[in-house]
């Protein structure tokens, strides 16, 4: 099976970087990766054909102009641009387990109608200055994160034979589904133009209400949360979550705003 591994992009080449590094160890191998870039710099550009010449996995790269908060558009245009049948979102500032790819493809392989949403080990401060100064994959280990301080250590605990059933939420950062499932609900909902709840609490609500089942990744799918500056509060997403309260009262899980708008003309 063949995997697009989707990363949500915005100026921050030296977190890409080890998130290159941690797809270039991946114990999986049938997959490319698209970039997905909320802007248009071309030292995003140059940085993609250097390093396309170096890893063995395709790269290829959407962006759109740095027009404010965009991300579920940039979204929806990688969607239409992956090859792959199953998709796999990242942030571009989490580095995935190197077998984060091989647990979605083994869980994608036994059914459809499900979304598998995985957790993340929030990286501290230090151990993140540590890894961009050293670009030192070893300090993902749960030696390093436990003696730098960093959160959330129980998710990045893998047991592969672990079964949690039912998720606790999706997370934009670390999740995966069948592409034919995102398009039947037209993808992401590009009326949301700040940041939070568009790229993770909406999509998961219509992918439900449409028959779609959550399942928790828990200890399977991991990724490390590297640290950096919030963008924004909790507070500042309240129009979001009242945009969608409307939208849930209206019950439609196909969004007007969304991925079709970026499909081939016919």
């Amino acid at each position: 099976m063949k995997l697009s591994v989707i990363v949500a992009f915005y100026k921050n080449i030296p977190f890409l970087d080890l998130i290159f590094k941690g797809l270039n160890k991946q114990t999986y191998n049938d997959f490319e990766v698209i970039v997905a870039e909320d802007d248009d710099a071309m030292v995003t550009v140059e940085y993609l054909k250097e390093q396309s010449a170096l890893l063995p996995f395709s790269i290829r790269h959407v962006s759109q102009k740095d027009d404010g908060f965009r991300k579920d558009e940039i979204l929806n245009k990688a969607v239409v641009a992956a090859t792959g049948e199953f998709l796999v979102f990242l942030d571009g500032d989490c580095i995935p387990h190197s077998r984060l790819l091989k647990e979605y493809v083994i869980r994608a392989k036994e059914g459809e109608g499900i979304a598998f949403a995985g957790r993340r080990l929030m990286v501290s401060e230090a151990l993140t200055k540590k890894m961009l100064e050293t670009r030192d994959l070893k300090y993902l280990s749960l030696y390093y994160q436990a003696r730098y301080g960093s959160k959330r250590l129980e998710d990045g605990v893998y047991l592969p034979f672990y079964r949690k059933g039912a998720s606790n939420g999706l997370m934009g950062c670390n999740w995966g589904i069948l592409k034919k499932h995102l398009v039947d609900v037209n993808g992401f909902d590009e009326d949301y133009v700040s940041a939070g709840v568009g790229e993770d609490v909406d999509i998961e609500w219509r992918l439900i209400r449409s028959g779609i089942r959550l399942e928790s990744m828990k200890h399977r799918a991991i990724v490390y949360h590297l640290h950096h500056k919030t963008h924004y509060v909790i507070e500042d997403a309240a129009p979001n979550y009242a945009m969608m309260k409307t939208k849930q009262e209206l019950g439609s899980v196909y969004c007007v705003n969304g991925l079709d708008k970026h499909l081939p003309k016919k």
